[in-house]
């Protein structure tokens, strides 16, 4: 298979996808060598752990910067410039866009109901928290979960067209 033309639309899907992993992927690496900017909006918890274990704390955090990075870039690289399994690589990607999208969603749209009181939840007293999961963590999942969705339907189409790459 060859790559995709630069200008393709599923490109474009692609790297707005890879764009949020990779936010969400600084962010962790930023928390796992002693950032603190924005800690508080994922939840006391974070900070606590930090303090008590950062050893372990930081290994975990550069594990998961890692992971989210690799998730970010992979869809792409898989594009433009097909890996050995490419297609197992695009089911990968199809079930962690999903993932992906359903988790944002759906911890973003709880997060509001408790800031809202209409759930009752035992992080509603750390307001902090509650906005960082309504309006930025979880709604950063969410698109870049629907925007890898969205690039691998645009390059699967792009794909069965007749004389596409």
């Amino acid at each position: 298979m060859s790559a995709l033309p630069v200008a393709s639309s599923g490109r474009r899907w692609l790297v707005l996808a890879a764009a949020c992993g990779l936010v969400h992927a600084a962010f962790s690496a930023y928390w796992a060598f002693g950032g603190t900017w924005l800690a508080e909006t994922v939840g006391q918890w974070a900070l606590d752990w930090y303090r008590a274990a950062p050893t372990t704390a930081m290994v975990a955090l550069l594990a998961i910067a890692l992971l989210k990075a690799t998730v970010a870039v992979g869809p792409l690289i898989n594009e433009s410039h097909p890996l050995p399994g490419y297609r197992w690589w695009r089911a990968l990607c199809w079930l962690g866009g999903t993932v992906l999208l359903l988790y944002g969603l759906a911890n973003m749209v709880g997060a509001w109901l408790a800031m809202a009181g209409v759930v009752d939840s035992p992080a509603a007293s750390n307001r902090a928290a509650l906005i960082g999961h309504a309006a930025l963590w979880d709604p950063l999942f969410a698109l870049w979960g629907g925007f890898l969705l969205a690039g691998l339907v645009a390059t699967r189409a792009a794909r069965r067209r007749p004389g596409a790459p």
